[in-house]
């Protein structure tokens, strides 16, 4: 139950990262790199299981708002989306690209379907190749493109435009989300959607459909969203916001290159809230990023150990 008296910090601007669960890790370096036109910014491991990649994609830099992550689980359990999940993974593309995209997607077999109008926006829902729900949205971004990537920079990816939750509890993961200071912007049918305070990566969608199969969670399905917060100062004072609120929240956990606390909203979607920093170049040069296989300092002495445990994956 939330306490009135609580008092509320700064609004969350927006998201940080979306993290999924993939299949084959050299597959899906190759779907988010060369057909999305992403940077792999980040090759580690996942520090709750180190017998996994944690692959970061981006912009030149991983910019907050920019981040898909992916933990490859190779032969895993495939999953279901469903009520209680994140139901699709938005990007923003400048108007007038989707066309382009929808050539390109044919060029590499990729499913998609009709653009489709939601809120005044062209909506191009696809998936990867391990069937994630993926969706381009037309709109603006202060984002620049990775510049290396084959794709022209006036239709290139742009960062996240935001998420959709299906939500088993709407209304309930609704007023979460106000907490966090979204604000109601627009009805249609089974869909509201919210905004955040910021200009990136602040959409979230939340359905409201009752007869939905509740999700399982396996490869093709997201394993959590991540909202941006300012620093560790800012993550504290929600940790107590949401714990005021009911939520069971974590303790502060080190991402090396964020740090991060978790909480499952009342609709059953797993909340991360991240730091922007320190960011992914504490251990790389901007030119190199995504480049070797980086440890935190409490694994670097396991690495050999770790490495043959990790499935070859080039990505070069």
């Amino acid at each position: 139950m939330s306490d009135p008296d609580a008092s509320t910090p700064e609004p969350i601007t927006g998201l940080h990262h979306v993290t999924g669960i993939s299949g084959t890790p050299e597959e899906n370096v190759r779907f988010y790199t060369d057909v999305l036109g992403l940077r792999l910014v980040k090759k580690t491991v996942n520090f709750d299981d180190i017998t996994t990649y944690h692959l970061y994609y981006g912009d030149e830099i991983g910019s907050p708002g920019t981040i898909m992550t992916f933990f490859p689980f190779g032969g895993g359990q495939d999953g279901r989306v469903g009520r209680g999940q994140t139901s699709a993974t938005a990007f923003i593309v400048p108007s007038g690209s989707l066309e382009y995209w929808q050539t390109r997607f044919d060029e590499y077999d990729v499913q998609y379907d009709d653009v489709k109008e939601r809120f005044t926006e062209r909506v191009l829902p696809f998936t990867d190749e391990d069937g994630q729900p993926l969706e381009l949205i037309t709109g603006n971004a202060d984002i620049e493109p990775w510049a290396e990537s084959d794709i022209p920079s006036e239709v290139a990816i742009r960062g996240f435009h935001g998420v959709t939750l299906n939500s088993a509890h709407p209304e309930q993961t609704i007023e979460v989300l106000e907490l966090m200071g979204y604000e109601t912007t627009d009805n249609s049918d089974n869909r509201t959607r919210l905004v955040g305070a910021g200009n990136r990566a602040a959409v979230v969608d939340v359905l409201n459909n009752p007869d939905d199969r509740r999700g399982v969670q396996g490869v093709g399905t997201v394993h959590h969203v991540a909202f941006r917060v300012t620093d560790g100062e800012a993550q504290h004072e929600w940790r107590e916001t949401l714990s005021a609120h009911g939520l069971r929240v974590t303790s502060q956990k080190d991402r090396q290159y964020f740090r991060s606390i978790y909480a499952r909203e009342p609709g059953g979607v797993l909340f991360e809230f991240s730091t922007d920093g320190p960011g992914f170049d504490r251990d790389e040069s901007i030119e190199a990023l995504g480049s070797e296989l980086k440890l935190p300092p409490w694994l670097e002495s396991d690495r050999e150990t770790i490495e043959t445990q990790l499935p070859p994956l080039q990505t070069e």
